[in-house]
């Protein structure tokens, strides 16, 4: 594959995941604020769809492209800006995956009550919190991996 190809798909697949990542949150956040159960229900089922059309593709491609970057320009792992996007990149990751166990459950919760004409049980306003916590861990996380892919700083001193 070219360089610029390759360089194409991983700009691209960062683009998506997040770009879907924070629409699909924002859209989510804002239908749990309103407290309507079948918006909350319509948010968080398209939520869940956006992960698996979206998301999860672009969380596949975004490593893969990123590894053959790193060897088709002759970069090492151990060099600062990789290190560090590949941990920070692993981090968002770790928070995104009980994030997304979460909204299944949370889409679950919402279809059950919308069904029963209850109210949402106070364990989805528990995982709801969770999920803000987590998401507001993740997205500084990727900003960071964005600012060193761009910038590719040697060390911490560089950043100051």
């Amino acid at each position: 594959m070219s360089y610029l190809l390759l360089k194409w798909v991983h700009i691209m697949s960062a683009t998506i995941l997040f770009g879907t990542g924070i629409g699909s949150a924002f859209y989510m956040f804002m239908a749990n604020r309103r407290g309507k159960v079948e918006e909350i229900f319509y948010a968080t089922r398209m939520v869940v769809l956006a992960d698996y059309l979206f998301t999860a593709p672009a969380v596949i491609l975004q490593f893969i492209t990123g590894v053959m970057l790193v060897h088709k320009l002759g970069y090492n792992f151990s060099d600062f800006w990789i290190a560090w996007g590949m941990g920070l990149y692993f981090f968002a990751g770790a928070c995104w995956l009980p994030v997304v166990w979460m909204q299944i459950r949370m889409r679950n919760m919402a279809k059950k009550a919308l069904v029963s004409g209850e109210l949402l049980p106070e364990s989805f306003w528990k995982m709801d919190r969770w999920w803000i916590l987590l998401g507001s861990l993740a997205f500084p996380s990727l900003v960071g991996v964005f600012y060193l892919m761009v910038f590719k700083p040697l060390d911490l001193a560089i950043i100051y």
